[in-house]
């Protein structure tokens, strides 16, 4: 954690500020220490350089496990490649002029794969998780000057109403116990005029035999997941061949990413969470009007039915208030 951070903590409880207390700190990062609260006596541990507002990963421990066992697979820098910032331009509509100079909140934000982008772009990114990717994204990217990684619930962040210039939650949302609620907790922390980018699950024919498969997937140890999912990597094979691969993936969903790790990672995230709530577009484009958005637009990637996942994008009204 820098130091510069504990200007807009506060106290997730009362809304207070925090005290710091330092334990150890290494060139500019406090690594262990703590953070106070003069007001309500909350104390909350600086653990691995990230401040935890939270003391369990509760629902999402498959996340937990998930990002630090492929804590590298969809980092750009660390794979050569541009997959990810093309994936946040397709699913936002922003480019880098968009975000440069802008604090930037990333709600979800695993191993670090969009915050390294934002970083590049020259915004100031706050990275928040429930879960202990936040250990895995702290490694990627969060001693970087402009990138600060915080462990806490999105629906008790530990920010003040109106704290940033623009938010994102990309395949996060629907993770929640309740997907429009999470959505409504997070608005607050936009300011009025700022940008917030949202992609969730859609409701379509692919999704009918993988929920059935979740119905077991999700009741057996999620480790025994992560074994089983590695069959992607071999059955990408079988799912290209005539008819017959067609078939295949329609009863048996996995991922068709052409790289071996991303697919496994891919088909896993697919099938260990134990919330995974899906929508359509009507339905998100309702609550960006009832939270007081304008210009909210639909966003289809290249290639991309706009039928199926959903990315929306809207500004927050400079007049509304919550």
């Amino acid at each position: 954690m820098k130091l510069n951070f504990l200007s807009i903590l506060v106290c997730p409880n009362c809304k207070k500020s925090l005290d710091l207390e330092t334990g150890s700190e290494v060139q500019g990062e406090i690594l262990e220490g703590a953070l106070s609260c003069r007001s309500c006596r909350s104390r909350f541990p600086i653990w691995k350089g990230v401040p935890r507002f939270v003391q369990m990963d509760e629902y999402v421990d498959t996340f937990s496990f998930e990002w630090n066992r492929f804590h590298d697979v969809q980092i750009d820098i660390l794979n050569a490649t541009d997959e990810s910032e093309k994936s946040l331009r397709g699913k936002t509509g922003w480019s880098p002029a968009d975000l440069a100079g802008k604090r930037v909140l990333d709600v979800g934000v695993g191993a670090g794969r969009f915050a390294e982008v934002v970083s590049r772009w020259g915004g100031e990114v706050v990275g928040v998780d429930l879960s202990f990717a936040v250990d895995a994204a702290y490694g990627n990217v969060g001693k970087r000057e402009n990138v600060h990684i915080v462990q806490a619930d999105l629906f008790r962040l530990p920010f003040p109403e109106g704290t940033f210039d623009a938010m994102y939650s990309l395949g996060v949302l629907h993770h929640t116990p309740d997907t429009k609620k999470a959505f409504d907790a997070v608005v607050p922390y936009l300011k009025p005029g700022g940008e917030f980018a949202v992609f969730l699950y859609g409701m379509g024919p692919y999704a009918y035999f993988s929920d059935i498969w979740r119905k077991m997937t999700t009741k057996v140890p999620h480790r025994l997941v992560y074994y089983l999912s590695a069959l992607a990597i071999p059955c990408y094979y079988l799912g290209k061949l005539p008819l017959v691969g067609l078939g295949f993936r329609f009863l048996l969903p996995m991922s068709q990413h052409p790289t071996p790790r991303w697919r496994w990672l891919d088909t896993f995230d697919w099938y260990s969470p134990k919330y995974q709530h899906k929508h359509t577009w009507p339905e998100i484009y309702r609550w960006y009007e009832e939270n007081g958005f304008t210009e909210v637009k639909l966003l289809v990637e290249p290639g991309e039915s706009p039928l199926g996942n959903i990315n929306i994008r809207g500004r927050r009204n400079p007049g509304s208030a919550r």
